[in-house]
This record gives structure tokens, sequence and C-alpha cells, in this order.
């Protein structure tokens, strides 16, 4: 009967051993993708700065084109034409920068927009793992007290927390459901 007892207290530490691998990786990788998800959403935020820098300039050129399309409108008719055409040039010009900037903020809001999508899936894989965690500390902890009580079921109960976080570690890399 010792004999017996002591076969499984070796199943026992061996899986504690296996637990705390998982719990180990799983660890790991919340901090990974918890980084990665600080990461992409730093570099959406200055995106986004970006972007209303851009807004900014637009608008400052959008202000100084409407002033002096009112300044052209108002000029008297005896004005030289070689004035009028550096008007109208720089009128054009500010058109263009416009059109310019409104692209621009275009391609800075798609680049935002797909590095807060790349944060948002950081954040369900380190979530994953997170629970993968507990899941395995819990187990551990259950392994630990059947070792001191000399209780299968209480192992048992620890193998099956363990399985679930086993499956949780694999969803937070392959994201199953």
């Amino acid at each position: 009967m010792s004999e017996n007892k002591d076969k499984w207290l070796n199943f026992l530490a061996l899986t504690t051993v296996i637990l705390a691998l998982g719990a180990t990786i799983s660890t790991l990788s919340v901090g990974k993708y918890s980084n990665r998800s600080i990461l992409k959403q730093t570099q959406a935020s200055n995106q986004w700065a970006y972007y209303q820098a851009k807004s900014i300039k637009g608008y400052l050129y959008e202000l100084q084109k409407e002033k002096l399309e009112t300044d052209l409108k108002v000029l008297p008719v005896s004005t030289p034409q070689d004035v009028i055409q550096d008007f109208q040039k720089r009128i054009d010009s500010y058109d263009s920068s416009i059109k310019r900037y409104e692209t621009e903020k275009g391609d800075i809001q798609k680049q935002a927009l797909g590095l807060e999508k790349e944060r948002d899936e950081a954040a369900v894989h380190s979530q994953q793992f997170g629970i993968a965690v507990i899941l395995l500390q819990l187990a551990i902890l259950l392994s630990s007290i059947a070792s001191v009580m000399k209780k299968k079921p209480v192992w048992a109960l620890g193998i099956f927390l363990g399985v679930g976080g086993f499956i949780y570690l694999a969803n937070g890399y392959w994201l199953f459901f």
C-alpha cells in the first residue's frame, strides 16, 4: 500500500512541475502581449497626434486661402494683372497644400486604426494568457495541498484546473474561442 502512495505522489510531483512550466510560459506570454498592446497604443496615439497636427496645418492653409480669395475680390479694378496672377498662384498653392494634407491625413488615419487593431488583438491574447496563469496557479496550489494532505481527489481537481489552464494557454496563441 505504501508503494502505491509513493507512486502516485511521484506523478503528483511531475504534474506540479508541468503545471509550473505552463504557468511560467503563460506569465512570460502575458508580459509579451501586454507590452505589445502598450507599444501599439503609444504608436497609435503618436499617429493621432500627427493627424491632428496635419489637420491644424490644413486649417491654417484654408484660412489663408479664404483671406486671399476675399482680398482678391476687393482689389480695385485698376490692380495690375501680375498682382492678380500672384494672388491666384498663392491661392492655387494653398489649395494644393490643403488637398495634400487631406490625403496625408487619410494615410495617417489608416495607420492609426491599424495600430489600434493590433493593440486590441494583443490585448485579447494577453487576457487569455492571464486566465491561463490563474488556472495554472490554482492547479499548482491544489497539487501542493494534495501532496501535504495525501488526497487524490484534491490532486484530480488540480489536474482538471491545469487542463483548463493549458487550454487557455493554447488559446492565447491561436485564439480558438
